[in-house]
């Protein structure tokens, strides 16, 4: 534990020069067990259009689509103005700095160009490995009226009630999916209603507790993604801390924000198996903070 904090960190576990983090749990033979988990072949496609959600979070730039004439016979197109971390996208080991401690490993220095913690490490390797989704909005509708943009936090006891109902158990290795139903309540908002929600995102997440933390190195889950802004309950609570610094400081996990789960939901309703074989490669960008996540599920 970090002194003057309650902050358990994984440094010494991987090794201080680690640039994997949690995903050092997606070895070889847990990639090749996960290519197993898809069953029918088809795919279902995780990522958000590169313009939504419309606006994006935080106050980031909106994507610019251009498409020109090259020649008299071909085109082409370019994207201006585009924040790595404006739709479905990656929080990579950069992103966020305990102030006192430093990134991941006790790095002090900032990001720059050629930052050996940079989204680069994950496009090289790929987030690829089986994926477990846990319908929190399907499990907790059923018991009565469930608001997405309800301040609730959602405890690791929660989360193993979700898995015991869905039948799935996580392995070591696993990206674990979380479906808060967020997006589809923020789809559902009329467009002069978004930029609240966006400006200062307010509604379901993971408790940013201690135990949340704990819960998740357990069981050795490589990555998280969910379907909300922030992954953690919004707003924070001080008393709590932050997730994100307990995961991504301290573990050395990707946080996966703003994925459409709302398909895949579907799909694993219908065929009563919520596993399958998660594929998301990010943007080979040297050094980044975060990328797109460019993700799909094979089913």
């Amino acid at each position: 534990m970090l002194e003057g904090t309650d902050l358990r960190h994984a440094w010494d576990h991987f090794g201080r020069e680690d640039r994997l983090g949690t995903l050092n749990h997606l070895t070889e033979s847990a990639r090749l067990e996960s290519l197993t988990v898809a069953t029918t072949g088809s795919s279902v496609c995780l990522s958000l259009p590169l313009g939504q959600p419309d606006p994006p979070p935080y106050g980031r730039s909106a994507v610019a689509h251009t498409v020109y004439r090259a020649n008299g016979f071909s085109w082409g197109d370019r994207v201006d103005a585009l924040d790595m971390q404006s739709s479905t996208q990656w929080d990579g080991l950069l992103h966020v700095r305990h102030k006192d401690h430093g990134f991941y490993g006790g790095r002090q220095s900032p990001p720059g160009p050629g930052d050996p913690l940079g989204i680069d490490v994950l496009a090289r390797s790929g987030v690829i490995g089986r994926g477990v989704l846990l319908d929190v909005a399907r499990h907790l509708a059923a018991d009565g009226p469930y608001d997405a943009f309800e301040r609730r936090a959602i405890t690791p006891e929660q989360l193993e009630e979700i898995a015991a109902a869905q039948d799935v158990t996580l392995r070591p290795g696993d990206v674990l999916c979380l479906r808060f139903g967020w997006h589809a309540a923020f789809r559902e908002l009329d467009p002069g209603e978004r930029e609240p929600f966006m400006t200062a995102p307010v509604g379901v997440g993971l408790s940013a507790r201690p135990e949340t933390a704990r819960f998740l190195w357990d069981r050795q889950v490589a990555a998280v993604a969910s379907d909300n802004p922030a992954v953690e309950v919004q707003p924070g609570d001080k008393g709590d801390g932050y997730l994100h610094h307990r995961l991504i400081t301290m573990l050395g996990m990707p946080l996966g924000e703003l994925f459409d789960f709302d398909e895949l939901a579907d799909v694993c309703a219908r065929s009563g198996r919520w596993d399958f074989l998660f594929v998301s490669v990010p943007l080979h960008l040297v050094g980044g903070v975060g990328s797109p996540a460019n993700a799909i599920a094979l089913v």
